[in-house]
């Protein structure tokens, strides 16, 4: 895909700060149309956008869209959200499935609904939004969800490349949105990430390594577990 221009985009959590910088971005660089999900959509006064109602862990709701947004030539995944806890030991049960359901089943369900439309068309792409967690994991079943996505991302790639879907991953650390309010330490914005995203996605780029904390991580992957972390000898 060397251009975004006459694309038709679907993005999960497009009300929050980095769905709505993919959805304007998008509009900026010459996308036809984008379908903006969540599971409360609000008006975006602009004809261009289509809100439309999506709650990714409901089967029924993403079928629904998969019928309405049948026309759909790129799929940003972006939706997820914390868990009460970062730590696993803390959860309850209900709370541990409720994490994997939102950051894992959710997005997996609706790439798995949209392939077949996303096979329809040339130069078709699949996103999926990670993050640093899904190679540290600080986050208990946050990371642990968003390493499953990573795993299902790479499968998704191999499986879907024949298909001539094209699947970007993308990793970041903190970025300047609700979710990360209670967070310490340098953020992104959410144009900034969107925007070396996007870029990725118009080269045919496979991964997006958004700043300098996520590339020292994903290095230290290669490394011994009580490097990457020192608590462990505690």
């Amino acid at each position: 895909m060397p251009t975004l221009a006459g694309q038709v985009l679907l993005v999960t959590g497009a009300n929050g700060g980095i769905g709505t910088a993919f959805v304007h971005q998008a509009l900026e660089r010459g996308a036809a149309k984008v379908y903006a999900t969540a599971r409360t959509p609000r008006d975006w006064d602009d004809d261009r956008v289509v809100p439309l109602a999506l709650d990714v862990t409901d089967a029924a709701s993403i079928d629904a869209a998969a019928a309405a947004a049948n026309d759909v030539t790129m799929l940003v995944n972006n939706a997820g959200n914390l868990p009460a806890s970062a730590s696993i030991l803390d959860l309850t049960d209900d709370q541990l499935r409720e994490g994997m359901e939102t950051n894992f089943f959710g997005p997996v369900a609706v790439a798995r609904a949209f392939a077949p439309l996303l096979e329809r068309h040339d130069a078709a792409v699949l996103v999926d939004v990670h993050s640093v967690a899904s190679w540290y994991h600080f986050g208990g079943v946050y990371s642990a969800a968003k390493a499953a996505l990573w795993a299902a991302t790479n499968s998704l790639r191999v499986e879907l490349a024949p298909r001539g879907v094209h699947v970007v991953g993308v990793h970041m650390g903190y970025v300047d949105t609700a979710m990360a309010a209670g967070a310490s330490g340098p953020k992104m914005t959410p144009d900034e990430l969107v925007t070396a995203v996007l870029d990725v996605v118009e080269r045919d780029g496979f991964e997006v390594v958004a700043d300098e904390v996520t590339a020292r991580v994903k290095a230290g992957l290669a490394g011994a577990i009580e490097d990457l972390y020192p608590e462990v000898l505690a």
